[in-house]
């Protein structure tokens, strides 16, 4: 049975001093009127405040994730700069550097026109990846992908909110890529949807109602009917796990979060994943 937090190999534990300059941190972006945050209905990244999610998981990053100022990062399906923004308050303004991937025009042009020149250590590009939902007529399949970049090249890899839009074949992609990016104790931090007896049953009766997940036939994975069929992706609890490992990559933290009825300080759930170099 999974339980709310399962933390294997976590981050540094935080001194109450590093964790009061990470609130101050986090509330200093959610204040912050001189922040680019690009007008409500152009935002296609999910619900919620711009800055408050922004800033909300810029404390995951450092408290579970063990990001550091000095760090390159990598970000996966970017969208219109919502975990771009509060990292440039953080990251060194020279040693450290964001990358950022999205197939969406619109929002890379965004972050583009409104980030990169006040911060040019953060680059945007976009990704013409095919995606039925966010861009049907891209050009390279989620099967064939393989990301700009050489091999080893990033200390951590962001990935919110992109597995919950893929079949597990370009799941098993994807993380593959993470693995070739990383360097030796990179992680990546990914947010998911685990399906497992508690969520798929509802026992709390306090799961996100638009989250009424269905086994779609026998294999991994769950969809909510009368949506999209990548709308929301859920995956067997497992299948993430063993898909980590396949790739590479070594769980560090699994902690479930509050869409599925329990008590939690973020919504889906998460993995950080560490790349520990090639097994001889």
């Amino acid at each position: 049975m999974s339980e709310a937090a399962i933390r294997h190999e976590p981050a540094p534990e935080m001194t109450p001093v590093q964790d009061d300059h990470i609130r101050w941190l986090q509330e200093a972006v959610s204040r912050n009127r001189y922040l680019p945050q690009p007008q409500a209905n152009n935002v296609f990244v999910g619900d919620g405040d711009f800055k408050a999610v922004g800033a909300e998981f810029l404390g995951h990053f450092i408290r579970m994730g063990g990001l550091r100022p000095e760090h390159r990062v990598l970000d996966i399906g970017c969208g219109i700069g919502r975990m771009a923004v509060p990292l440039t308050q953080y990251l060194d303004f020279e040693k450290g550097h964001y990358n950022g991937l999205d197939p969406v025009e619109g929002g890379i042009a965004w972050c583009r026109r409104f980030i990169t020149p006040a911060y040019p250590n953060f680059n945007f590009q976009r990704l013409d990846i095919a995606h039925n939902l966010y861009n049907p007529q891209g050009k390279i399949s989620g099967e064939a992908l393989r990301l700009p970049y050489p091999d080893r090249q990033f200390d951590f890899v962001i990935m919110t909110s992109v597995v919950t839009h893929l079949p597990p074949d370009e799941v098993l992609v994807h993380l593959s890529e993470v693995a070739r990016l990383l360097k030796p104790g990179g992680r990546l931090f990914m947010t998911a949807f685990v399906i497992d007896q508690l969520a798929a049953e509802n026992a709390s009766g306090r799961r996100d109602a638009r989250l009424a997940f269905a086994r779609d036939g026998n294999g991994p994975c769950w969809f909510v009917p009368d949506m999209p069929r990548l709308a929301a992706v859920g995956f067997d609890d497992g299948f993430l796990d063993r898909a980590l490992e396949k790739a590479g990559l070594q769980v560090a933290v699994k902690s479930l979060g509050h869409w599925r009825g329990q008590d939690a300080d973020h919504y889906q759930d998460i993995y950080v994943a560490e790349y520990r170099g090639a097994q001889r």
